[in-house]
């Protein structure tokens, strides 16, 4: 009895030991980051008392509301890829008004929480700038009305409902507004813009019911060029084309004047072009010239008089207007790290408000942008606060001559990602650092004792989960033997590179390339690609791992290239070269050199073929396989598909050494009249194929696996645009499956009533891909699977002992293959972003397909359920290999959504990562948001879980050795007693 009762004991300690486990384990194995992007306008709410809080808008077409005294989100709406944030702004003090889609979209969110109150579609008939007026007061009538002038019309906007109250027509032929001008106490309001023929445009209008009072129209013989300057309420300036003569124009009642001044005459030894900024100054103009800034005054008779002219200007915010009746505008200078700024009176230029000085990281880079507010301190002064945003898209806010927070939002604007191994842990050589006391170890195992005995209260869980996120082992410096610690090597937008900790996120070094800074031989440097350039294996405690950064100086095809190679470890820029060839394809070649660096092979626009590293050594290697490098392009504007093979090194008076002419193989072109190209998918070169045969129903297929096929996806002209836009009848959607070596058709589908677009992923031989079914009125997933024929006679056991078998014969294109398709569609409820597949280190797990939907979330989905032999009635067999019994539709289970119930805002990509444990994969997502977590397609069946209680299990093996030798002492008495009778 006493063994029966220590067993049932042990059993209900087990099972609440194990119930209670799971509370703190959120973010063992994720993490999760929420950024907002590059901030382009800002409105601050520090009126009231309460929370002081900004308002942005950023170029990921993210609104936003920020914390001021941390900097963390307090609300954040993403918009659409194509809704662009033109303006915003804040009425009656609760609202924010945002002006979206080239000024067709016009919404009001509450400022509290960011829920959207109301949405308005304005309407227009030619493309023109956005312009929002949310002027205090229209009158005691029309106190509520918002201006905006978008597509050529002005609307007035009831800013309590969202209603038209009317609208005007304002297209004209070569009208181009530029200003919306409402001067206070008056009924009036002015669209100041300029015409085709350097002509001024001045329309007044009554606010209150948008009738056209006056419209008047001036011709400016030298002609405008650049944004107009809003200076006055009445007056604006602009730059003649030749950009030497300042003009002032007066539009008073609607009447135009101007009045011209030569820059030369207001600034001495004046030389080159002048550009106006657009910084909205009280009174005030700024013109850039060369690197400096000269300040220009607007007098009220409409003459000018510089102020100032100060060097070395980055960024000059708009006007602010505080106490009664003062304005002042702020300006950043930048000497190396150092940032000035200083707080200057619009009125008053040698009265300053504010100059202090800050230290910024320089790999933040330059100043572009600055936004200043005020704030009252305790000794009833005012103070000022700025907000600046640096080159590398962060958000740094100052105040008082510190740095108050920072934001890494180059985060947001993600281009590519690779992956580094970290170092390898040194014998005798302590890599992390003693984070706690003796004190605080003992306390975490006592809150560890107390959870697993139940006793612990929320505050404890919270802490021990907290200790659990801030573990050494999870956070370490080194690789671990399961390879779940890694550095993720991002690059961002602004041409930033970032190595992100897999364990928990958080920036191990930043750089900011110079290669992919705008200078003098590149104007609009923007980086393309990452790969990996030098991965040690024999010396990897020597030589540390690089990165090759691929850019070009401009979006055209012919645009200079650039390279960067890249210290994967410490982020220092080893070595660049910058303007070089164009750059159209990079090819990294399965070769590597003595020092392990991986061979490259890049294209440029005129289909030569540059070999890197460009040395002796790899020439050698390279030479040794010439004619066996084959490559392919697609064209898709001119619908063509083409196959190359490099043949021969480049003539000398072409290039150098290193430079390889390709010729044409093959070609296949697609009427423009019936096809167009849409998409392309191939499989991952890393890829990991454990076994080509594959048993099915108590026979064998051989998978037709290789690398060179190219999934390419098709449709008719018709079925170009949006969903919805064709009917069923007239469009087409064909895939096709091409060996990119010879050009071969492996294989042909088509798909009647569908339309684009087309995400795929290819894994081993089969491709999935998603579209739109317009018949069906929903979307699908289709699946294709190819398979080897010439190998189907290795199915008989006595030639393979004999070794009369093809299997180790070589395997080349040229020879005509013989293949075998199974296909198969199924219904999908969610429309698609992006789709990816798990990758493990021998290619053993069971695949899932990760599916990133419209939600912005993660799906997995088993491969399984994308399998093309399923039938409604599976036999016997089937259902012993897993064959899954066929649907219409493929199930969405809530619990396979790997990102739970977090959102990865502007999802983009994701990307796998093999672990070295064969069952794990690791996932990271990116767009707005990142999102980093382990998956185990098929469990994991090669370790034990994170969360095993080993404690437990010791107790147990103890428990057990004590009740075998307790009974052991009792049989030997119960037998010693027997034997006396």
């Amino acid at each position: 009895m006493a063994i029966r009762a220590f067993l049932l004991f042990l059993i209900l300690f087990v099972s609440s030991t194990t119930f209670a486990l799971y509370e703190d384990q959120v973010g063992l194995m994720d993490w999760h980051q929420q950024y907002i992007g590059k901030v382009k306008k800002t409105v601050f709410q520090t009126q009231k008392a309460g929370r002081k809080r900004v308002v942005v808008s950023t170029e990921e077409n993210v609104i936003a509301a920020l914390d001021l005294r941390h900097g963390e989100i307090f609300w954040r709406q993403v918009l659409g890829v194509n809704d662009v944030i033109d303006e915003i702004d804040i009425t009656l003090g609760k609202y924010v008004v945002t002006l979206s889609s080239g000024g067709s979209i016009l919404r009001a969110w509450n400022l509290p929480d960011g829920q959207m109150v109301w949405e308005s579609f304005l309407l227009g008939s030619s493309p023109s700038r956005s312009l929002l007026l949310t002027p205090a007061n229209f009158g005691a009538d029309k106190d509520n009305a918002i201006l905006v002038y978008g597509n050529g019309y002005l609307h007035a906007v009831s800013c309590i409902d969202g209603d038209i109250l009317w609208k005007k027509d304002l297209a004209q032929k070569g009208i181009n507004v530029h200003h919306l001008v409402h001067p206070e106490e008056s009924g009036m309001l002015y669209a100041l813009g300029v015409g085709d023929r350097s002509q001024f445009e001045a329309y007044v209008i009554n606010v209150g019911n948008g009738k056209l009072l006056k419209h008047s129209s001036t011709e400016f013989p030298g002609g405008f060029s650049g944004d107009l300057s809003l200076s006055t309420s009445d007056k604006a300036v602009a730059l003649d084309s030749s950009g030497s003569i300042l003009v002032t124009i007066s539009f008073v009642g609607g009447e135009i004047k101007f009045q011209e001044v030569h820059i030369s005459d207001l600034l001495q030894g004046f030389s080159g072009v002048a550009v106006l900024l657009p910084s909205k100054l009280a009174g005030m103009v700024a013109v850039k010239i060369n690197r400096s800034l000269l300040f220009v005054k607007v007098k009220d008779e409409g003459t000018l008089e510089v102020v100032d002219t100060v060097p070395h200007v980055e960024a000059v915010s708009d006007s602010l207007s505080f106490a009664e009746g003062q304005t002042a505008f702020g300006l950043i200078q930048q000497d190396g790290g150092k940032v000035h700024l200083t707080v200057k009176s619009s009125d008053d230029w040698k009265t300053h408000f504010l100059k202090e000085s800050v230290e910024v990281d320089q790999q933040r880079g330059l100043v572009h942008k600055v936004f200043i507010n005020n704030y009252i301190r305790t000794d009833r002064t005012y103070g000022f606060r700025a907000l600046i945003v640096m080159e590398d898209h962060s958000l740094l806010l100052l105040q008082q001559g510190a740095v108050v927070w920072y934001r890494e939002d180059g985060l947001a604007s993600i281009i590519d990602v690779t992956t580094s191994e970290l170092p390898v842990e040194k014998a005798g050589v302590s890599v992390a650092k003693v984070e706690h006391s003796l004190f605080e170890w003992l306390k975490g195992h006592l809150l560890k004792l107390k959870a697993t005995l139940m006793l612990a209260t929320p505050d404890d869980v919270a802490v021990v989960q907290r200790m659990r996120l801030q573990s050494a082992e999870k956070s370490k410096m080194t690789r671990d033997h399961n390879g779940f610690r890694k550095l993720l090597i991002v690059l961002t937008r602004a041409g930033k590179l970032f190595a992100l900790h897999t364990g928990d996120g958080r920036i191990v070094w930043s750089r900011l390339l110079n290669a992919l800074r705008k200078s003098e031989t590149c104007e609009s440097p923007r980086g393309l690609k990452l790969h990996p350039w030098q991965v040690p294996h024999h010396h990897a405690l020597d030589e540390n791992p690089s990165v090759l950064v691929v850019g070009t100086c401009g979006h055209n095809s012919d645009a200079s290239g650039i390279l960067s190679f890249v210290d994967a470890y410490r982020g220092e820029e080893l070595n660049y070269f910058a303007p070089v060839h164009s750059i159209t394809q990079i090819i990294p070649l399965p070769f590597t050199d003595s020092t392990e660096q991986r061979l490259h092979l890049i294209i440029d626009a005129e289909g030569y073929g540059h070999l890197y590293p460009r040395t002796l050594e790899a020439v050698g290697i390279f030479q040794k396989e010439l004619g066996n490098i084959y490559w392919y392009s697609v064209d898709v504007n001119n619908n063509l598909l083409k196959g190359h093979v490099v043949k021969k090194n480049c003539k000398p008076e072409i290039a150098d050494d290193y430079c390889f002419e390709s010729s044409d193989l093959w070609s296949v072109i697609f009427p423009s009249d019936s096809e167009k190209i849409i998409a392309t998918s191939t499989r991952k070169l890393s890829e990991v194929v454990h076994t080509q045969a594959k048993v099915v129903a108590e026979d064998v297929l051989y998978k037709y696996i290789s690398k060179n096929v190219l999934f390419l996806a098709t449709v008719t002209p018709k079925a170009i645009g949006d969903i919805g836009s064709v009917i069923p009848e007239d469009s087409w959607l064909f895939v096709y499956l091409v060996d990119t070596i010879t050009g071969r058709v492996l294989h042909r589908m088509s798909h009647h009533g569908c339309q684009g677009p087309v995400h795929a992923v290819f894994s081993e031989n089969w491709v999935v891909y998603h579209y739109f079914n317009l018949r069906a009125h929903r979307y699908e997933m289709s699946v294709v699977e190819i398979y080897d024929q010439s190998r189907a006679d290795n199915k008989d056991v006595l030639k393979l002992v004999l070794g009369k078998h093809n299997l180790s014969a070589p395997v080349s294109s040229y020879s005509r293959p013989e293949v075998m398709t199974k296909s198969q569609s199924y219904f999908f409820t969610h429309t698609v972003k992006t789709i990816a597949v798990t990758s493990t280190a021998k290619g053993i797990t069971s695949k899932q397909l990760l599916i990133g939907t419209i939600g912005d979330q993660v799906l997995a989905l088993d491969k399984r359920f994308l399998d093309p032999r399923r039938t409604l009635n599976p036999t016997q067999a089937e259902k012993e290999e897993g064959i899954i019994p066929l649907t219409d539709s493929l199930p969405i289970m809530p619990q396979a959504y790997v990102t739970h119930a977090l959102k990865v805002e502007g999802l983009k990509s994701i990307i796998t990562i093999p672990a070295k444990l064969e069952s794990t994969t690791l996932v990271f997502a990116h767009g707005v948001d990142l999102f980093f977590t382990r998956l185990a397609p098929s469990k994991t069946y090669d370790s034990l879980t994170e969360d095993f209680n080993y404690a437990l299990l010791l107790l147990t093996i103890v428990a057990l050795v004590i009740a075998i030798f307790v009974t052991w002492i009792w049989s030997e008495r119960k037998e010693l007693q027997e034997k006396w009778r």
